[in-house]
């Protein structure tokens, strides 16, 4: 029993020792924990304070610097035009849509039907002019000419006709163009026909006439008749002249009114027939850039009546248009290669400006042109800029008209391999020079002066000046750096 008693003690006293210990080191914890949290003023103020800047460096480099543009384009073709169908038929008053034997996106052939209207044909041919007239026979021009060579061009040759000037031959050939697109040509003079066989009538009754004229003064008698036998001759003789004279002063005056007659009426005939003939109204005919052009969008409905335009052609290779912003216009020039980039497609094109406007481009009211008429910047809220033309190296595929694609201008290049730092390790002196700070291997700043060149990409080219050292691979000074410490309060 004494034995147990004596456990019980042990067991207790361990207990007791084994709680003082516990409660020391709680004490102790909470004693440190304590001295963390609580701080002087100024302990506190110099743990939160910003540690002393470092500076950032990036190293001189040498490779080539190019300055680029990047803006939104959209391929289009070098010509589009606005089909409006206005034609009339023989009989018809009212315009109607007869037939559409094209649909958005087919391809136009040279010469080929592409609308028809009230039973008469809108056709395409090539030409860079407008068509503003109706072209008829006996007219002179540079349409008349531009419509010869698209008439030759197709098979159909005008004769010997001057170029320019519409006669018999450009006659047989468009009248042979009309049959071979299943249409008869409209005549440029009404009731032609029947003009030309009363004018051909008088020609040959004035022929006639002065052939009466000249048979009737053969069949007269002499003048004077036969002499009398022992008569006195020299009477009969001075008679006979002097009624000669007269009978040949009359039969003069009607073979030469007679001879009048006949060249009036044949320069009639002949004026007749030089106007004459089939013509082209200006509401039949679309003259386009190039060929193979495309149908960009249709409008007219067979049945319907035409309302302004009736379908949109697009002609030549295609292009790209953007607008440039002012800050951009100043960096583009005519001839700077460009990159077409199709994010869509992934199809890419090399490319040179072609030409950039001098003014900025007047925005398009709702509803104004087409896809094909308008830039990027139109339809998406954004305002307009300098309309820059793209002519790519070689054609795009035909299915990226009418996308919008990434346009980067290479607007500038040092041609070769050149120093190069970041721009924000430039900075201009109070003398007015250009200088950077080069960091030494033991970390002693010194300043070199320089020149700048290009720009691009965040990068300047720089050239040191006679005593400056600066080379590949030295550490220049872009900035400072004032992270906080770790733990300091914000």
């Amino acid at each position: 029993m004494a034995d147990s008693c004596r456990d019980r003690g042990l067991t207790n006293r361990r207990r007791w020792v084994a709680g003082i210990v516990f409660g020391a080191i709680l004490l102790s914890g909470v004693g440190t924990a304590a001295a963390q949290l609580v701080k002087s003023p100024a302990q506190a103020a110099a743990d939160s304070a910003a540690p002393p800047p470092s500076l950032l460096t990036a190293p001189v480099e040498r490779r080539v610097l190019k300055d680029s543009v990047t803006l939104r384009g959209t391929v289009t073709a070098e010509q589009s035009v606005d089909v409006k169908a206005s034609g009339k038929g023989a009989s018809a008053g009212v315009s109607v849509v007869t037939r559409t034997p094209l649909a958005a996106g087919d391809a136009v052939k040279h010469g080929a039907v592409l609308l028809e209207v009230s039973g008469r044909p809108v056709f395409a041919l090539k030409g860079a002019l407008p068509a503003y007239r109706d072209i008829k026979p006996g007219m002179n021009g540079q349409d008349v000419a531009q419509l010869q060579s698209a008439l030759s061009e197709l098979g159909h040759a005008t004769g010997g006709d001057r170029s320019g000037s519409f006669g018999a031959g450009t006659k047989a050939a468009l009248s042979a163009y009309y049959e071979s697109i299943g249409y008869e040509p409209t005549e440029a003079q009404q009731d032609a026909a029947s003009a030309v066989r009363d004018a051909t009538k008088a020609v040959t009754e004035a022929e006639r006439r002065l052939q009466d004229v000249r048979d009737g003064g053969q069949a007269r008698p002499a003048p004077g008749g036969a002499q009398p036998s022992g008569a006195p001759g020299t009477d009969a003789k001075d008679l006979g002249k002097d009624l000669g004279k007269d009978l040949g002063k009359d039969l003069g005056k009607e073979i030469k009114r007679a001879q009048t007659d006949l060249d009036d009426a044949r320069k009639a005939l002949t004026d007749l027939q030089a106007v004459a003939g089939p013509m082209v109204p200006v509401s039949e005919v679309v003259f386009l850039g190039g060929f193979p052009a495309r149908v960009d969008a249709l409008l007219a409905r067979v049945g319907a009546e035409p309302s302004g335009k009736a379908m949109t052609v697009s002609a030549g290779a295609l292009v790209v248009n953007g607008y440039l912003q002012p800050h951009q216009k100043g960096l583009v020039r005519k001839g700077q290669p460009v990159q077409i980039l199709s994010e869509s497609s992934g199809v890419k094109g090399q490319a040179q400006v072609a030409s950039v406007a001098d003014a900025i481009a007047r925005p398009a009211a709702a509803g104004e042109g087409t896809t094909a008429d308008r830039g990027p910047a139109e339809g998406q809220g954004q305002a307009q800029g300098y309309l820059m033309v793209v002519k790519p190296e070689a054609g795009l595929d035909p299915s990226l008209a009418g996308q919008s694609v990434r346009l980067t201008v290479e607007a500038g290049s040092t041609g070769g391999p050149v120093l190069v730092v970041p721009v924000s390790a430039v900075s201009a002196g109070t003398d007015g020079g250009t200088y950077v700070q080069v960091l030494g291997k033991d970390g002693a700043r010194r300043r070199a002066e320089v020149t700048t060149g290009v720009t691009g990409d965040g990068y300047v080219e720089v050239r040191p000046l006679d005593g400056a050292s600066l080379a590949e691979g030295d550490k220049v000074v872009t900035g400072l750096s004032s992270a906080r410490r770790p733990g300091a309060s914000r």
